[in-house]
């Protein structure tokens, strides 16, 4: 089993996981435990937006002793989101930085020359970025060259729980890079979603609208945790090539005919 370890830290469970749109703080909490996530992403804007409420959400953080990684989320230009990343690693004393450089407003696409941009200052000034990106093959190789680590492509727009929009295309940057994490980040709707993605070679997952908006979050992020699982358990098993034609599955030598 190829391990996961993004920026050389490794993670026993892959999946990562967002805390924001909960229910409630209690629910949050018990659905980070529920997931055995190692790693869960934080919105500057949420911890700083406002007096006892961000400092209580900072203690609830850290009493679940997981790592945090901070995110750029709703920033759309490149100094918009160096500036944030910076009062990010100020903040919570990490040099992870999830960067999100969003550039439509609609499908929350990002802004991928931002991106790029934004990612060779961030690496530059120490960080460990982890970026927001689309399976396209030629923003990889930039962002790579940028010194990134790690890509995320989407699997669909952020929170619209359709699955692998595009699965074509996130197989061939698997193929492309395989020596990369990748992780996917966003869109993903139900475990089934998360399973294809390791299937297909990904080593995480990323996401927080399905486990948060669900009927009874606790018991998604259990479900999602589970998926994670089986699909590595498949990919390692080394599944069989589908087939056009049929092809029996009980032999037939030695059956009797009448």
């Amino acid at each position: 089993m190829r391990a996961f370890a993004p920026y050389g830290t490794e993670l026993s469970s892959r999946l990562l996981l967002g805390t924001s749109q909960y229910p409630s703080p209690a629910i949050l909490l018990d659905a980070i435990k529920a997931s055995g996530t190692q790693v869960v992403t934080v919105s500057l804007r949420r911890e700083s937006g406002g007096g006892r409420a961000g400092h209580d959400f900072w203690s609830l953080i850290q009493s679940a002793n997981v790592r945090v990684l901070p995110n750029t989320a709703g920033c759309h230009t490149v100094k918009e989101a160096v500036t944030t990343a910076h009062m990010a690693r100020e903040l919570f004393g990490t040099d992870w930085i999830k960067l999100e450089v969003i550039g439509e407003s609609d499908t929350l696409q990002p802004d991928v020359f931002g991106l790029v941009e934004a990612a060779r200052i961030l690496n530059a000034d120490g960080f460990k970025v982890f970026p927001y990106t689309t399976e396209d093959l030629i923003v990889a190789e930039r962002l790579l060259d940028a010194g990134c680590e790690v890509l995320m492509p989407w699997g669909a727009p952020i929170g619209s729980g359709r699955g692998l929009n595009n699965v074509y295309g996130l197989r061939s940057l698997r193929a492309h890079f395989p020596d990369v994490p990748l992780v996917i980040d966003a869109g993903l709707g139900v475990p089934s979603h998360a399973g294809a993605a390791i299937e297909l070679g990904y080593d995480g997952i990323l996401l927080n609208t399905a486990v948060a908006k669900a009927g009874d979050p606790v018991a998604m992020a259990r479900a999602f945790a589970l998926a994670i699982e089986a699909g590595v358990l498949a990919r390692d098993a080394d599944p069989m090539e589908p087939r056009d034609m049929a092809a029996p599955s009980t032999p037939v030598i030695g059956k009797a005919f009448g």
